[in-house]
């Protein structure tokens, strides 16, 4: 791996670089989508481009639209009739998945609802001699969960993006997946979906998936909030469909900061760094270090571990384009950087993490010691792996019941408060210019003016 001193004026620039998620190294392009838009739109269109004109085509046309996009886009020939998931594709499912993996699921669920579940908002009421205030916290009606279903599968992602909206009390959920030609949804998809609580599966994705899931077809009804991942084309949807409906944010690539003292085996740390690099080429895998003799260590582990990955050549791509190991003087200078990069995945890897922890102001989610690395989060032990990505931890937050839920303020003015407030209201509106505002107040005071 790449070895950057903090405190080099030479390597400032490749660390300036990371921080703004900039490539340092041209990698292998993800795929020509020059060649897709050209077979599909008969002219080559940029992604906005493209998206837009799907956008407006399943909103005008409804499942026409719809289901010509997914023959042409997934090979699918989807119908009114076969787009539905049966329940009978889901009890075959469950026959077909080893115990143990359903087992699994179950753990996840069961640490994913627990967490969930301390983070519900309550309702409060506040009385007081002149007013009565309440909060009122109530479930979005209908969300829609994005799933890819590419040459990945991630059952993980559903479980994140389903439970929280159970928990928040959310009254259906429909969940889109695309498939190829077979029109076969991944057996293992279908029981976490099930598991968790999923109403309505689709077999439809991409853009047109989100269009339908925004706007409703015949097939498909509208919802009120659309999660979950996807490629850029379903991002671009998603951030162009927000204002009608309600999204979790545009995600970017993963990324991993870890910081450590080297009291740490430098074959944990490496590991945990090729556990992000596998998920994508455009991964940011960075340790931070107060120690020569583990970037060393590290950076020898990583090239040995590379071997074990069935994915090796995405995270040596990864690796080579946002990968580092950044030598810093202190953990003041640790600190720093890891404020400054604000990581969705911050490891703290020290003998004493707490020291480390307090300084933190920015991270999506923080893994605290040498047991807790970020595959814990991303599968069973109950924090959400859904995170704010490419230094939005800045001011975002990851999903959460929240998400799914909406705060009303409630207010009751009482009489004592009409005598209190008066005045001092009809003061601030008539200075705004707002005589309207004024004139209900002075009603209530008894001196607003009759027509």
């Amino acid at each position: 791996m790449r070895l950057l001193n903090y405190s080099s004026a030479k390597d400032r620039s490749a660390i300036g670089k990371l921080i703004r998620r900039e490539a340092l190294v041209p990698i292998r392009g993800a795929g020509s989508r020059s060649a897709l838009t050209q077979k599909v739109f008969g002219k080559v269109l940029s992604p906005d481009q493209a998206v837009d004109r799907i956008l407006a085509d399943v909103q005008k046309k409804g499942d026409s639209a719809l289901f010509s996009y997914t023959r042409k886009l997934d090979g699918f020939a989807a119908t009114v009739s076969n787009v539905l998931v049966k329940k009978e594709e889901i009890k075959k499912a469950f026959k077909t998945i080893p115990p143990a993996l359903v087992d699994s699921l179950k753990v996840a669920i069961e640490h994913i609802r627990a967490f969930h579940e301390k983070e519900k908002p309550q309702d409060w009421v506040e009385k007081t001699k002149t007013v009565n205030w309440w909060q009122r916290w109530t479930p979005v009606d209908q969300v829609g969960v994005y799933v890819p279903g590419g040459l990945a599968v991630y059952p993980s992602s559903v479980l994140m993006n389903v439970i929280p909206a159970k928990v928040a009390g959310v009254k259906k959920i429909v969940m889109v997946t695309p498939v190829k030609k077979e029109g076969r949804v991944d057996p293992i998809i279908l029981a976490a979906a099930h598991l968790a609580g999923v109403d309505t599966i689709f077999k439809i994705g991409g853009a047109q998936a989100v269009a339908a899931l925004a706007y409703g077809t015949k097939t498909i009804p509208p919802v009120d909030k659309i999660t979950g991942p996807g490629n850029l084309f379903v991002a671009l949807a998603k951030r162009k469909v927000f204002g009608q409906v309600g999204i979790d944010g545009f995600a970017g690539p993963s990324e991993v900061l870890i910081l450590s003292d080297g009291s740490v085996s430098p074959a944990w740390v490496a590991a945990d760094l090729l556990a992000q690099a596998e998920h994508d080429e455009m991964a940011s895998c960075l340790l931070v270090t107060t120690s020569a003799a583990l970037a060393r260590e590290v950076s020898k582990e990583v090239e040995l571990q590379l071997e074990l990955l069935d994915r090796r050549q995405v995270a040596v791509d990864s690796l080579k384009s946002r990968g580092a190991i950044i030598l810093v003087k202190n953990k003041k200078q640790a600190l720093e950087f890891s404020n400054r990069f604000a990581p969705e995945h911050l490891e703290i890897l020290a003998k004493d993490p707490n020291p480390w922890f307090e300084g933190l102001r920015h991270a999506g989610a923080v893994f605290v010691g040498p047991l807790t690395p970020v595959a814990f989060g991303d599968f069973t032990a109950g924090t959400n792996h859904i995170l704010p990505t490419s230094g939005t931890a800045r001011f975002a937050s990851g999903l959460s019941v929240y998400d799914f839920m909406k705060r009303t303020n409630v207010l009751e003015v009482k009489e004592e408060g009409v005598r209190v407030l008066g005045k001092p209201t009809v003061f601030l509106a008539e200075k705004e210019g707002l005589t309207g505002h004024a004139q209900s107040i002075l009603f209530r005071m008894g001196s607003g003016i009759k027509p």
